[in-house]
Order: structure tokens, then sequence, then C-alpha cells
């Protein structure tokens, strides 16, 4: 089994399919099928007994995307900001 190098949470962007150019958050990561879910990428119609006709992401492959920010990457890069901005004002 391969290893994804997109987690929960990573900006990324649609480089191939119907929703090519389009940026969202991940939502959804199965390593096992190399699939993910992005916020506002493929999204169906899916119809509920309860709460009738709903909208909601399928997955998609995680070929078809590229990272564009990873989440962990932007949080470090936020603490050293603020440990600078910390520094310089005592």
């Amino acid at each position: 089994m391969l290893k994804l190098k997109i987690k929960k949470g990573d900006k990324v962007q649609v480089i191939a399919g119907a929703d090519k150019g389009k940026k969202g958050t991940v939502l959804e990561v199965s390593p096992t099928a190399m699939k993910i879910k992005v916020e506002g990428v493929k999204v169906q119609t899916h119809y509920d007994k309860k709460d009738g006709l709903l909208k909601k992401e399928g997955f998609i492959d995680f070929s078809n995307v590229k990272l564009v920010e990873a989440k962990a990457k932007a949080a470090k890069t936020e603490k050293k900001a603020t440990k600078k901005a910390s520094a310089k004002a005592k």
C-alpha cells in the first residue's frame, strides 16, 4: 500500500476531470482505495428518506489533484511568525 502525501485538511487543486481547476480543502482520505473527497468537487445528489435530496461530495482519485498547501506546513509557519512577532515586541 502506498503512503499518500495528501492529508485531511490540506488545500488541493483538481488537475484532471470535469472539475479541473477547482481548489478546495480535503474532507476525507481513503488510503486503501487511493481516493479523496474535496470540498465542492464532484458534488452528487443523494436521496435520503428522512432529509430528502442532499448534495454531497464524492470521492475522486488522488492522482487527479495536486497539493497546493499542506496543513502541517501552514501551522508550522504560523507558529514561527507568532514567535518572531512576540520576540520583537519584547
